[in-house]
């Protein structure tokens, strides 16, 4: 039976931060439906779970699966014969709504090699940000240092939980819709209050947090278990001065063209994003992907080669498997299409 587009619930597993009136307003749901707590972090289409536990953070599927579960038992229908031989059976993607409702803290995640070495993973962490909103006098993030530190000064911090010196220490970027910032991983960072992203990221929840004190239970939540000297070898302490930081930073809310590429270059070995208009008059073919959709605004429709006809609404989101083939999107929709590399971009 061919694979078709599934049209997903929310999936919000606990947070330590506050959050959640965004993705509340986007998904047209109050958050204090009784019953209905939106918090700051819906994970769209997810096949990983959250640091340490078994299920919570996954997605599950209407006929009662988990997606996990669905996509290891047909890897080429989900995900494509290609991306199966470069990534195995993982869909190499997790994608996430995540309203700040507060500053998050200052954190930083693995890379691909330091989290195999550490948590037998063979997905490090990196992501980017996609600001599809912001609220409140002053939304700003947090990427990278702003001058090159020793790796002995943030161990001090870190163990001295000086915050004033690691957030003083770091960039401070304004956004607003439409920009998008890609975070490799090493690099520090946090985001601020205000800010409504749809992330991206490798699909592994490995944070490694060295402000820890008034967000995590305990410091050994912020090293994972491998101490904050083990986890700060895989810190970035490099500096990033302006120039440095456009090569992260991109501003596309003037681009209006139908599709417009989102991230920064060096991000597609990771992940990809596109930012999809259709009007009355435009329509857009895609080609065959596994993709996570989230509907911006407007209303829509998006068919597959095989027939299949799913009406998209603002708040929307849908994961469509590489079995739907060809699809069409039509209407007056703006859509973020989020998908994993290219199998030829990702090697090892």
């Amino acid at each position: 039976m061919t694979l078709e587009p599934i049209r997903l619930p929310a999936n919000q597993p606990p947070q330590f931060y506050r959050g959640g009136d965004a993705i509340a307003a986007l998904r047209g749901a109050s958050s204090n439906t009784p019953g209905k707590k939106f918090g700051p972090e819906d994970w769209v289409a997810s096949a990983t779970t959250m640091f340490g536990q078994d299920t919570n953070g996954l997605t599950r599927l209407p006929d009662g699966a988990w997606l996990r579960d669905a996509v290891v038992a047909n890897p080429n229908g989900w995900l494509g014969a290609k991306h199966v031989e470069a990534l195995g059976t993982s869909t190499g993607l997790l994608v996430k709504l995540l309203d700040a409702g507060q500053r998050l803290p200052v954190h930083f995640h693995p890379d691909d090699a330091f989290a195999k070495q550490h948590f037998d993973s063979h997905f490090g962490k990196t992501e980017a940000w996609i600001v599809v909103g912001t609220y409140g006098d002053d939304p700003r993030v947090y990427p990278g240092f702003k001058e090159t530190l020793a790796k002995d000064t943030v161990s001090e911090w870190t163990r001295e939980q000086d915050v004033p010196s690691m957030l003083g220490a770091l960039n401070s970027v304004p956004v607003t819709a439409g920009d998008t910032v890609y975070i490799p991983a090493g690099l520090p960072h946090a985001i601020g209050e205000g800010v409504f992203v749809v992330e991206l990221q490798q699909p592994t929840d490995f944070s490694l947090t060295i402000e820890w004190r008034d967000f995590l239970a305990s410091p050994e939540k912020g090293h994972l278990g491998i101490g904050f000297d083990t986890a700060i070898q895989a810190l970035d302490t490099s500096g990033w001065d302006p120039e440095r930081l456009e090569t992260i930073i991109k501003r596309t809310a003037g681009d209006h063209a139908s599709t417009v590429d989102l991230l920064a270059g060096g991000s597609e070995r990771f992940f990809r994003a596109e930012q999809l208009r259709t009007d009355k008059v435009t329509t857009l073919s895609l080609d065959p992907s596994f993709a996570v959709l989230v509907v911006l605004e407007g209303e829509g429709t998006l068919r597959t080669e095989h027939g299949g006809e799913h009406a998209l609404a603002k708040g929307d989101t849908y994961v469509v498997p590489f079995d739907a083939g060809q699809t069409e999107l039509s209407g007056t929709a703006t859509v973020i299409r989020c998908r994993p590399p290219a199998p030829e971009e990702r090697h090892g």
